[in-house]
């Protein structure tokens, strides 16, 4: 294994505020991958080909951007990448984890926020359309003086977010299995996803799963698409890359290796699929990876 950290930033936020908004004009991306305790909000404005690394996703970014991270030890940083403007915009909202409590959160006004708050242990990414109708209130936000008034808003900006049909999460459920909390409400869904965490290094069938989940295969099929959007296969895929994409980060074991112990028969395939799937090859996202992380 290697034994590395990832740079842990040190917010301004104070234990005595709720938030803390930053709001910057810059020319280019130079923070290392990093995690903080703190969630964060994350507005970018002109930055199109820079890219953003949440968990295991990398992905190229276009002219706006508008992500939420409420996982404490998700690694996250957007990079110079493609970029070309040198008059970047930048809003970044953190706030405590704590702010909205657990007992708030499941108020009935509460749940959407609640829904957010979960699905962005994973890292969320916000459609265009949200992005337009949130973008006037978080420019309000940086000129508001009253603190209380600035938390109101603050809220009203989470219930529009939490309201995003086109919202995405970006880094996969595997890669984050030991930080995130059960992705979702149905127990038989936990109870497949489980199995499938703790045996996706071996041969799964579909009968099998279908048999443990007392459902015929046709039947089993449409669940697993219909609480996923998803086919057995690709969720089963999915789960598979999440765990190679952790050992690529974490561990010095070959990339044949890694392949081969999250289930994939052969290197060329792992591959192939990791290609498809992430838009660069399992050596590109470990170089990528290591390029830009910072031994503490």
């Amino acid at each position: 294994m290697i034994n590395t950290e990832l740079f842990k930033e040190v917010s301004p936020l104070s234990a005595k505020d709720c938030f803390i908004l930053i709001e910057r004009q810059k020319s280019n991306f130079n923070f290392p991958i990093h995690i903080h305790p703190e969630c964060e909000l994350n507005y970018i404005e002109n930055a199109k080909g820079a890219q953003r690394i949440v968990g295991d996703s990398i992905e190229e970014i276009d002219e706006e951007e508008l992500v939420l991270v409420t996982n404490p030890k998700l690694e996250h940083a957007w990079m110079d990448h493609h970029k070309t403007s040198q008059n970047i915009h930048e809003i970044t909202i953190q706030f405590h984890s704590d702010l909205l409590t657990e007992a708030f959160l499941n108020k009935n006004q509460m749940i959407s926020i609640q829904q957010l708050f979960r699905r962005a242990e994973k890292g969320v990414v916000f459609s265009r359309e949200t992005i337009a109708k949130v973008r006037p209130l978080l420019k309000i936000l940086t000129c508001e003086n009253d603190s209380f008034y600035s938390l109101i808003k603050l809220l009203v900006i989470l219930h529009e977010l939490s309201l995003d049909k086109g919202m995405r999460e970006l880094s996969t459920g595997q890669f984050a299995a030991n930080i995130v909390s059960k992705e979702h409400n149905d127990t038989r869904l936990n109870k497949v996803v489980d199995y499938l965490n703790q045996h996706f290094s071996e041969v799964i069938r579909l009968s099998d799963v279908a048999e443990m989940m007392n459902m015929s295969e046709a039947s089993f099929c449409r669940f697993i698409k219909q609480h996923t959007s998803k086919s057995f296969i690709d969720f089963l895929t999915d789960i598979r890359l999440g765990a190679a994409s952790r050992a690529l980060i974490d561990s010095s074991l070959s990339i044949a290796e890694i392949g081969y112990d999250c289930g994939f028969n052969n290197l060329s395939n792992f591959n192939r699929i990791f290609k498809k799937k992430k838009g660069l090859t399992p050596r590109e996202f470990r170089d990528n990876y290591r390029k830009n992380k910072t031994i503490i």
